[in-house]
């Protein structure tokens, strides 16, 4: 198991404080020319993972940027998803890649020998730069994200950059999973106001679904919860509903047309009991959402690659920000509010009354939840 840094090399613990969010991005454009510029400027280490790196308009910018790091003789070190990159990264980018200096690397491979661990995949988006700048979130490095080459359909997704000892922490991360270390936990410091949170430490295995259980369970005033995959499992669908049912303001946002429909099959099975609770559901109109956030009360939120589904709780490898800074959570509160009026409510009368029809389907989705 990686436990940090040994004793004695960067240690954090005299800040008084941790930055906040340095920016908070909602549009895959602007993001991409933020970390493409940040590459650019690189003196010594790239660090970038993702779930999916296309071979398309934004991959290959990604592509050049690295091999022209390389090039300068930045150490660029790439991980990707083996499941999640598959069909999306060419050979052609793979090779131009190693060709040209960068260490690239598959995360879980395909075995026979050992055939289900590609079904644990690493989701984890992360860029970091020179431990001192580090991008986390949702958004993966494909055209879909960019209005530039996909649209006005382009997804909706969130991610954050951070900087000093956050970035560090980043890097320490990275370099754990980059040598197989799957365990980790940050360095402790005394005063937490953000933090990054992985799903898989010493203390916790399933360490996501806990700390959403913990939020939930102080909760007091309201949850907003985005998510383009709502399939929960049934402790944490309880934890909502008896929030909802104590007075909190519970609100859950998800796309009305999903990118993976068996998915929102599973997610209406739900939603019957999520209203009877006093949970309000709302769908996403304009786009598709990929954004995952949430905010508790005003003292609280998180962003990351994590879905409220079985698999990011409980299979695959996860990267959150954890904030209790108030400017965050107002940040990503307003976000959730100016969704929230580009969607429309579920009513309950409506839904009970919806055709037979997609009733088959529902049962299918709530079925085979465990696996998707």
């Amino acid at each position: 198991m990686y436990r940090g840094p040994e004793p004695g090399i960067h240690s954090f613990r005299s800040e008084a404080r941790l930055s906040q969010i340095d920016q908070l991005f909602t549009e895959g454009d602007a993001l991409y020319e933020a970390m493409l510029a940040s590459i650019d400027s690189a003196n010594t280490v790239v660090r970038m993972e993702s779930y999916i790196f296309a071979s398309d308009e934004v991959g290959w910018r990604f592509a050049q940027a690295l091999v022209k790091s390389a090039a300068a003789g930045v150490d660029v070190r790439v991980h990707l998803d083996a499941a999640g990159a598959w069909g999306s990264t060419s050979s052609s980018l793979q090779r131009y890649l190693r060709d040209h200096g960068v260490q690239l690397r598959w995360f879980h491979r395909w075995s026979w020998r050992e055939p289900l661990r590609y079904n644990r995949r690493s989701h984890r988006k992360l860029l970091v730069v020179d431990d001192r700048v580090a991008y986390i979130g949702g958004f993966n490095i494909h055209r879909e994200s960019s209005r530039q080459c996909y649209g006005e359909s382009r997804w909706r997704d969130t991610h954050a950059e951070v900087s000093g000892a956050l970035a560090a922490d980043a890097a320490y991360l990275f370099d754990a999973f980059w040598r197989g270390h799957r365990c980790w936990t940050p360095v402790e410091r005394d005063v937490r106001e953000l933090q990054l949170v992985s799903n898989h430490s010493r203390a916790c295995r399933h360490r996501i679904r806990c700390l959403y259980a913990e939020a939930f369970q102080s909760a007091n005033e309201r949850i907003y919860l985005t998510t383009p995959y709502f399939v929960p499992d049934l402790s944490t669908l309880h934890h909502l509903m008896a929030c909802a049912r104590r007075g909190v303001d519970v609100r859950l946002l998800v796309p009305a047309k999903s990118d993976v429909p068996i998915t929102r099959w599973a997610a209406h099975a739900l939603y019957a009991s999520l209203m009877s609770a006093g949970v309000r559901i709302y769908e996403y109109l304009p786009r598709m959402l990929h954004a995952k956030t949430v905010v508790v009360d005003r003292h609280w939120a998180t962003l990351g690659s994590a879905n409220f589904d079985y698999r990011s709780f409980f299979l695959n490898y996860e990267l959150l920000l954890a904030t209790t800074a108030p400017d965050d959570c107002e940040r990503l509160h307003r976000q959730f509010c100016e969704d929230i009026s580009a969607s429309r409510l579920i009513h309950g009368d409506r839904w009970s009354g919806r055709s037979w029809t997609n009733l088959p389907l529902e049962a299918i989705g709530r079925a085979l939840r465990r696996w998707l």
